[in-house]
């Protein structure tokens, strides 16, 4: 008995130094009390649905060529935006008013919707103004005007981007963050963070779309360039920025950060022409953006941090982001055999890893600025229940991905080969399917003869 009387008090020190070292003092837990939470953010769910999901399947429509529908969904966005930048708000809880930055997002978002209507109804045919005053130019710019259409969809899908842009700065208002010092580690986190899930989308879009994950293998055209070439391109200039925005060379002093993202930046333009040079003929392909990925996430693991559940985020991203970097090297060395796409044009379920893995260190980077983890912190939560709702998140969005694509698919429709038929009604054509064409049999079914 005396025994177990000595060891519960060792018990409780070696329990309050654990919690001490794991940064949960639930001690110090601040109290939070958001103003009109409800309200808020109903609002921003809102905005959610009718400013990202609603323009993004309205752009899938437009890449379909459904553009009567995708303009009846772009003018309910529109609306709503409007409606938005003129009298709803993301105040915060200091001084009750929107940042400029975000304010600023609504109203770019609500004129490039306005653009996008204007294209969408000239096209099919129902734009009021055109009509009324120039009648003889509305008709030219009808579905036979592919450059209109061109338009429209490239406004269509910049939209989308722009939508993501306004529910991401959402918070950030709503919270009050990204003020002062603050503000540079904000927008690297959302740029960055972006690009990861933007890169994961490339992936998922050239994967998904047989068009486009078969061609190589069908045509066999040895001209064209490897996803990895284009992939090291990206990489290379994004690399080349990094290098010089990030530190002011020559008009401030060298800090930790500068040192941190400087030195990404190098190892991304370097290992970009790398790759640029390893696969720029023959649709060679290249394990370099994925080493790339690896050394990045390594890095960014060993990230020192102000607070622990900074740090525990910043490992759990480098993890994920080296994950994808490997996985992205099994498919191409062990699974594919450098080949563009399976023998069969099948995709197999190991290659949904790569994507998915940018799509969730992406979306764990944004989530990891200071500010953010300093309010999660305060409020007594730790890493391990941060980082699952932020990982619920990526799954969601990579969800919200995969249908958007199969419901382009299923707009579109394809043959049983993989290639797209409803838009051209053109597909290739094997030796095998050579073989079947006889021009006799043509010949015998015509009842017609000719005559001397």
């Amino acid at each position: 008995m005396s025994i177990a009387k000595k060891l519960i008090p060792l018990a409780v020190v070696a329990a309050l130094v654990l919690a001490d070292d794991m940064g949960m003092d639930m001690d110090e837990k601040v109290e939070f009390h958001p103003v009109n939470a409800g309200s808020k953010t109903f609002h921003w769910i809102t905005t959610l649905f009718l400013l990202l999901i609603l323009p993004s399947v309205s752009s899938v429509l437009a890449f379909a060529e459904v553009f009567h529908l995708a303009s009846v969904f772009h003018i309910v966005s529109l609306a709503y935006s409007a409606l938005e930048s003129l009298f709803l708000d993301f105040p915060d809880n200091v001084d009750n008013h929107e940042n400029r930055t975000s304010k600023g997002t609504s109203w770019f978002l609500t004129w490039e919707l306005a653009a996008t209507v204007f294209l969408g109804t000239l096209i099919n045919g129902s734009n009021i103004v055109m009509n009324k005053f120039w009648p003889q130019k509305a008709q030219s710019f009808s579905t036979s005007s592919r450059m209109a259409i061109r338009a429209y969809k490239t406004v269509a899908f910049t939209s989308v981007l722009t939508g993501w842009v306004r529910v991401c700065m959402a918070p950030v208002a709503l919270f009050g963050f990204c003020y002062g010092k603050s503000t540079g580690q904000c927008i690297a986190h959302g740029i960055m963070g972006s690009s990861f899930i933007l890169y994961g989308f490339v992936l998922a879009w050239v994967l998904t779309i047989p068009w486009i994950r078969n061609h190589r293998r069908l045509n066999g055209d040895p001209n064209v360039k490897s996803q990895e070439f284009w992939d090291s391109t990206i990489m290379c200039l994004w690399g080349i920025v990094n290098t010089f925005t990030e530190h002011r060379w020559g008009r401030e002093e060298w800090n930790h950060g500068d040192y941190q993202h400087t030195s990404m930046g190098i190892i991304w333009w370097c290992g970009g022409l790398l790759g640029m040079w390893l696969s720029r003929k023959n649709n060679t392909r290249s394990v370099v953006p994925a080493l790339l990925l690896i050394y990045t996430g390594w890095a960014m693991s060993e990230h020192s941090q102000h607070l622990v559940i900074s740090t525990k985020v910043h490992g759990l991203f480098g993890l994920v982001l080296m994950s994808g970097g490997l996985s992205r090297i099994v498919e191409i060395c062990f699974l594919l055999n450098d080949n563009g796409a399976t023998e069969n044009g099948k995709i197999l379920t190991f290659q949904h890893i790569p994507p998915f893995s940018l799509v969730l260190s992406g979306i764990l980077f944004m989530s990891a600025n200071e500010e953010q983890l300093n309010l999660v912190h305060d409020l007594g939560a730790d890493h391990s229940s941060y980082i699952l709702v932020v990982s619920g998140a990526g799954f969601l969005i990579y969800l919200w991905m995969q249908m958007l694509l199969t419901l382009y698919l299923h707009l579109v429709g394809y043959d049983e080969n993989g290639e797209l038929s409803k838009l051209d009604g053109y597909a290739n054509i094997t030796s095998d399917d050579v073989d079947n064409f006889e021009l006799d049999d043509l010949s015998d079914e015509d009842p017609r003869e000719t005559t001397a």
